[in-house]
């Protein structure tokens, strides 16, 4: 079974955020997308401290459609160095990682 992963993707709005999830999940680079608006972040760029609202995406994924999710997510987010990151997920219910993969595995063949 595929190494299964969550990734961490902040997002400067819902809008975003939904945006990238739904072509995570219809592109089966990622099975789910959960969207946490109303995050607030306050962080140093370009030599200042600022802070933002923002809304987290967690996409639940596995290890061998990383790359592919990570470049989908980098070319499509407006932030020039977005935050997008991997946690591996060490544990968890067999049906619901059994799902993961199939979810992110190839797309069933037509039927006939």
């Amino acid at each position: 079974m595929p190494e299964p992963i969550l990734v961490y993707v902040t997002c400067p709005d819902e809008q975003v955020a939904a945006m990238l999830g739904r072509i995570a999940v219809d592109e089966r680079l990622a099975a789910c997308a959960n969207l946490l608006p109303g995050m607030r972040s306050i962080y140093r760029w370009q030599g200042r401290i600022d802070s933002a609202e923002e809304t987290v995406l967690i996409l639940k994924s596995t290890r061998i459609r990383w790359a592919d999710l990570e470049a989908r997510l980098r070319a499509l987010h407006p932030y020039t160095a977005p935050c997008i990151v991997v946690l591996p997920i060490a544990a968890g219910s067999a049906p619901f990682l059994a799902w993961l993969a199939t979810e992110t595995g190839p797309a069933d063949p037509p039927a006939e």
